[in-house]
């Protein structure tokens, strides 16, 4: 009885990997290299109101560890009167702020673009205020559009 529990918590978890509905991550694929993909973003940046905070590279990171990682980039980018009043609705908004995007390469070269989704936050910090849901459903648009700019060729 305990194994088939078991067989069938399993069966549930490995379910439930595959399942895109209610998923708080976002991920495209592109075409682009990493340098072209991240170029694409950082220059879609502007049109939104955003400015470039800082990028983290994982792989560079790992090497000097003397570890080795594929290629991984953190771009960090946001508005600071936009994120401050999330943060206005609760501080522990800071902990996703400022907004940031992995461009990643697997071993072949293919390269995606994930992003958590903004609307995720409203769940997680206990979002309930009108003004900072509406922020957050057109980040939530903004992310994705900025994705498709950085995924285009």
């Amino acid at each position: 009885m305990k194994k088939l529990l078991l067989i069938g918590f399993i069966g549930l978890a490995l379910a439930g990997c595959e399942n895109k509905k209610g998923t708080f991550l976002e991920t495209f694929d592109t075409a682009n290299n990493m340098p072209t993909a991240i170029a694409k973003l950082t220059a879609a940046l502007p049109e939104k109101g955003l400015k470039l905070m800082g990028t983290i590279d994982h792989a560079k990171n790992a090497k000097k560890a003397g570890l080795r990682l594929n290629p991984e980039t953190v771009v960090m980018f946001g508005n600071p009167q936009i994120g401050t009043k999330l943060m206005q609705c609760n501080p522990s908004m800071g902990l996703n702020l400022p907004l940031r995007m992995l461009f990643s390469a697997n071993y072949e070269g293919s390269v995606t673009i994930t992003y958590t989704n903004p609307e995720y936050w409203s769940l997680k910090h206990n979002i309930k205020d009108k003004t900072c849901l509406a922020i957050l459903q057109q980040a939530t648009v903004a992310m994705r559009e900025l994705a498709q700019k950085a995924a285009a060729k």
